[in-house]
């Protein structure tokens, strides 16, 4: 998929990330596939109730001694040819209810199709949103560096000059250089990573090159307040959860259908009923009538009842029947196991989600702290009050503190959109 030169000129919002994943992502087209799949099964199971409709034409050749036939005692070599011809329908009347069952299992099969098929967008775009979240987290980051060494470049002037006036001796110049050197260290190792979090993104989305690519940056005004409303127990989150994720609906749907696999199995306990119809005619190359008139001659017509009653079948309708309940017990037991794995993940959810939001209140704290504690050194530098050292060791506190902030805010906004996850909302930002 070659990334043409229009994609390259836009940027890209959350739901046209997803919407581009979910259109070329290869699991979702295979999980289309199976949808088709489930399709054509129940569409084959609903015409098993038709009748069948065969032709048959059979030519058979005889070489050998027969009789004259004027009745005497002498053999003679003949050959001779019989052509023949059939059309033959049956239909079945009663087979233990089999066919329904079928139908039905076959319609659940579909809907477990659809239900896999949901359940794959819902991960792709959980997972379209985790990358595209990193990538905003590493664009902010990558701003606080290039803050940093804006304001160190400023710096080197600053103390070129108190160096100048006699204030500071040159040492702390070359100390100040140094620091520059390392933000710009730092700007360079945070638009690497930067790149590879794009690519990561793009790789999700299954685009052959991230060159040019580029993302919306939301409008996120109050983290917390935006995303309060997320942040419900899990017992409120479960209750909407088992009702509508698709993959609880998919275990249940294929309890139904192992029940409906029992009732197949059943049905062969029960007589079988079909109805034959037949048409057929022969022509023999050894009779002085035409061709026309042997068909017409020897045309038969037959109908036919058939019922058949099992009587014993080495008990293998009744281990059939034994390995569909047993089948029936697994996917209870299966889905009782989604539903536990299902609540103890949004427990989970809710509880890094509680974690999350009182880490970015005492990071947001920390940063207030740290700035202050940055323009107090920041002064007393300015007036040679204070040494490279405590400067250049404040604002690593601060880039540090910053760091931290953007880390948790990120942390917070994907926590509560897992929430919003299994609540059956959509991912937006």
């Amino acid at each position: 998929m070659l990334f043409s030169a229009s994609f390259a000129q836009k940027q890209w919002t959350l739901q046209e990330c997803i919407d581009y994943a979910t259109k070329h992502n290869i699991e979702i087209q295979q999980q289309e596939l199976k949808r088709k799949n489930a399709e054509i099964g129940l569409n084959t199971a609903k015409n098993s109730r038709l009748p069948d409709l065969t032709a048959s034409i059979g030519e058979v050749v005889s070489f050998g001694k027969t009789l004259n036939a004027n009745g005497t005692t002498t053999y003679k070599n003949t050959t001779s040819g019989t052509t023949s011809g059939s059309l033959a329908s049956s239909i079945s009347l009663f087979n233990g209810f089999r066919t329904s069952n079928e139908i039905k299992a076959q319609e659940l099969n579909l809907l477990y199709a659809l239900e896999g098929l949901a359940k794959a967008k819902d991960d792709l775009a959980l997972n379209v949103a985790v990358y595209y979240l990193d990538v905003l987290f590493k664009q902010e980051i990558l701003r606080v560096y290039k803050e940093q060494e804006k304001l160190s470049a400023l710096q080197i002037q600053r103390t070129q000059e108190l160096k100048d006036a006699g204030k500071v001796p040159e040492s702390q110049l070359f100390d100040m250089i140094s620091q520059h050197a390392t933000n710009q260290k730092n700007v360079v190792t945070a638009a690497n990573s930067l790149n590879t979090s794009i690519l990561d993104l793009t790789q999700v989305l299954n685009i052959q090159s991230p060159e040019g690519f580029d993302i919306v940056i939301p409008d996120i005004k109050d983290v917390v307040s935006e995303n309060t409303a997320s942040i419900q127990p899990p017992h409120n989150i479960y209750a909407n959860a088992i009702a509508i994720k698709p993959v609880v609906k998919q275990a249940e749907y294929n309890v139904k259908y192992t029940e409906k696999n029992l009732k197949i199995a059943q049905s062969a306990y029960y007589p079988q009923l079909s109805l034959s119809l037949g048409i057929g005619a022969g022509y023999y190359s050894t009779s002085s009538e035409s061709f026309i008139q042997q068909l017409k001659n020897s045309r038969g017509e037959n109908i036919s009842l058939n019922l058949s009653i099992p009587i014993f079948n080495r008990f293998a309708t009744r281990n059939s029947v034994r390995t569909a309940r047993n089948e029936i017990l697994n996917s209870q037991l299966t889905l009782e196991s989604v539903k536990q794995s299902l609540y103890k993940d949004i427990q989970q959810a809710y509880y890094n989600a509680v974690g999350a939001h009182a880490k970015y209140e005492s990071t947001q704290k920390a940063v207030a702290a740290a700035e202050i504690a940055f323009s107090y050194t920041k002064d007393k530098y300015a007036v040679g009050k204070a040494t490279v050292f405590e400067y250049n060791e404040s604002q690593t506190k601060l880039i540090s503190s910053q760091s931290d902030l953007l880390q948790a805010k990120y942390d917070y906004i994907f926590r509560a959109k897992i929430l919003d996850f299994y609540n059956g909302k959509e991912i937006v930002l």
